[in-house]
């Protein structure tokens, strides 16, 4: 999910799991109604799912492609309509499973989410966990810790649900053994071939078969209507690089900006659905603390060690680094640490955590010409998004009121590049790099087919439009017999010649099963096993499901374009296994996992019945905005 915890096995593995997910079992395919309202682009049960969730976890999973694909992760796959379909299929089965959750009163303990933290290889230095890193390796992924942590909690929530429900079923010994069986068995088989190739030089197909074969498979060939198109994207990302960043507005952001500040704490534990009784004691306990550390501030790292509860920092005396008033911490605990004096003892900070007592030990702040790249990308990225909404409202007006004939206004009012496409047939979702139904849908409407006039601004991804008008148009045909006269004649004779060796086939089966001999040649024999059959697929489907009860035994099967082929099954051999055969424990497990993962199917279709699913396809969200 993240990269800093790819080295997580165990979580790496919950993860895996709720990706691959069979939505189907939660019966998403039937989910879309109405949609919801605002800026929801579902809801589970009551709990809507926000749209900037829903971008934040798009974004998320665009990283992890790109990180597993490099330069392969295209943008037409980054921004593929199955992308955000999965993504929103994954935050819906997510959501419910949380609710089911909470309304079973499953939780996850501060102790164990900091513990679980602590284990992550990524996030340490030396073998301690280190804030810093922490914060570096989810600032590089666009994240804050308290939303990490919510989906690490979401996830060792999910882990909990699958052990308890689905993680395993159990197997019995002697069904393994069956399956074991099953699979080393070897059946011995020779093979009797009647190839197509030699049919096919002397098949001559008539003008009276073609004609008919084109009338009656008349709509293998028809060509869909389909149209040439010209389109515009304007994207925040577009915006940025055109924003105006003055000196002054450096200089202010610079005076304005807090700098770091490097902070100790000591935690008391007291999670948000603590008791009153619980929290007054962590409370007190934490005022005791924050107490003699004003009495004695150089025994904080001492302390630390002995008292604080976060286990990936109390080893360090507390020490969580360099942090920045960024919203990557807590907001108390932000809000705290940065109204400090150095060297001065906070009071007690409540968190969802529980009640934490700060010091900041120092304070840095780079001078302005090293911070000054970093500000003037910050001060753009603030001002196109402050500003994206503005300025697609006014790109929407101009390309559907203002100059509905023609893209080049808009292009050159917002100084965008026309792209052009090749021919998109009707029924398509694809335009350039992006997909959606939606804008496809409007290209072949009567006002942009028939009027010419562009689009509206159809929002196709976060933060970007796309407006697009049709350059050419041809209407659905079906092609000429001349223009595929000579496919319809090969392949009614490959399908002659498969019905020649067919019959031969036959014929020289039946003399088999009376006892004759045919001129044809066996093949070497051959062992073939389930697991490693060694035949083309047709071939090993048929071998396997064989009668034995007599053997020698044959069968026949149709190999596509290659040959009509008989097997002969001349023997079994069916495996000796002992009891204590390890590998009867290691399909137990393969095969209880299966089990499992069906008995996690069923749970999640029941969610189905308990939390109702309201949304919208993404395409057709799209085009309500």
């Amino acid at each position: 999910m993240f990269e800093a915890i790819r080295s997580n096995k165990r979580i790496a593995q919950v993860i895996l799991a709720v990706l691959i997910i069979p939505f189907a079992a939660f019966g998403l395919d039937a989910y879309f109604g109405d949609g919801p309202g605002g800026g929801e682009v579902a809801t589970v049960g009551g709990s809507a799912i926000s749209r900037n969730e829903f971008e934040r976890a798009l974004e998320e999973q665009r990283n992890r492609l790109r990180q597993q694909f490099g330069d392969e992760a295209t943008p037409a796959m980054l921004n593929s309509g199955e992308l955000s379909q999965a993504v929103l299929d994954q935050l819906v089965v997510r959501r419910a499973l949380a609710l089911y959750s909470k309304d079973m009163r499953l939780s996850v303990s501060g102790g164990r989410l900091q513990q679980e933290l602590a284990r992550i290889e990524g996030f340490q230095e030396n073998g301690q966990f280190s804030m810093e890193r922490y914060k570096l390796l989810l600032s590089r992924q666009g994240m804050n810790p308290a939303f990490f942590e919510e989906q690490l909690s979401q996830d060792l929530l999910i882990q909990q649900l699958m052990d308890s429900i689905g993680s395993s079923s159990p197997v019995a010994r002697q069904t393994a053994r069956r399956l074991l069986s099953a699979q080393l068995e070897e059946r011995v088989v020779r093979e009797m071939r009647f190839p197509v190739a030699p049919h096919l030089a002397n098949i001559k197909i008539d003008e009276a078969a073609i004609q008919k074969y084109y009338d009656d498979n008349s709509a293998r060939f028809e060509l869909p209507e389909r149209i040439k198109t010209e389109y515009l994207v304007l994207s925040e990302e577009a915006l940025q690089g055109k924003a105006e960043v003055s000196e002054a507005d450096i200089e202010q952001a610079y005076r304005d900006w807090p700098g770091e500040r490097q902070v100790r704490h000591i935690l008391i534990e007291a999670d948000a659905d603590a008791d009153a009784a619980a929290v007054e004691a962590a409370k007190k306990e934490a005022e005791g603390i924050a107490e003699a550390l004003r009495k004695e501030p150089s025994s904080f790292p001492a302390l630390a060690k002995e008292k604080s509860q976060d286990s990936g920092s109390s080893e360090a005396g507390g020490d969580l680094g360099f942090i920045e008033h960024d919203g990557a911490m807590e907001p108390a605990f932000e809000e705290a640490a940065f109204a400090l004096k150095q060297d001065e003892i906070s009071d007690p900070v409540r968190t969802r955590y529980g009640f934490h007592v700060i010091q900041v030990t120092a304070v840095r702040k780079q001078p302005l010409a090293d911070a000054r790249d970093e500000i003037v990308a910050r001060l753009r990225k603030q001002a196109s998004g402050q500003g994206f909404d503005a300025q697609a409202t006014k790109f929407s007006e101009m390309v559907f009121n203002e100059a509905p004939d023609s893209l080049q206004p808009a292009a050159e009012a917002f100084g965008l590049e026309i792209q052009r496409t090749d021919w998109i047939d009707r029924g398509s979702d694809k335009l350039g790099e992006f997909r959606n139904e939606s804008l496809i849908a409007d290209l072949f409407g009567d006002d942009a087919l028939n009027q010419r006039h562009n689009t509206k601004a159809i929002d196709v991804a976060p933060n970007t439009l796309v407006a697009a008008r049709v350059l050419e148009h041809e209407a659905a045909r079906r092609l000429p017999l001349e223009e595929v006269r000579g496919q319809i004649e090969a392949q009614l004779r490959r399908e002659e010649a498969m019905r020649l060796a067919r019959t031969e086939g036959n014929a020289a089966l039946e003399a088999l099963d009376r006892g004759e001999s045919v001129d044809h040649a066996w093949s070497t024999s051959r062992a073939i096993q389930r697991i490693k059959p060694d035949l083309p697929p047709r071939g090993a489907r048929v071998v396997f499901a064989a009668p034995l009860k007599q053997l020698p035994t044959r069968v026949a099967a149709e190999l596509p374009d290659d040959a009509y082929v008989i097997y002969q099954v001349d023997s079994v051999e069916r495996p000796s296994i002992d009891d204590d055969d390890p590998r009867i424990a290691t399909l137990a497990g393969q095969y209880g996992l299966l089990l499992g993962n069906s008995d996690f199917e069923a749970f999640l279709a029941s969610l189905r019945g308990r939390y109702k699913v309201v949304a919208k396809p993404l395409a057709s969200q799209a085009a309500a905005e």
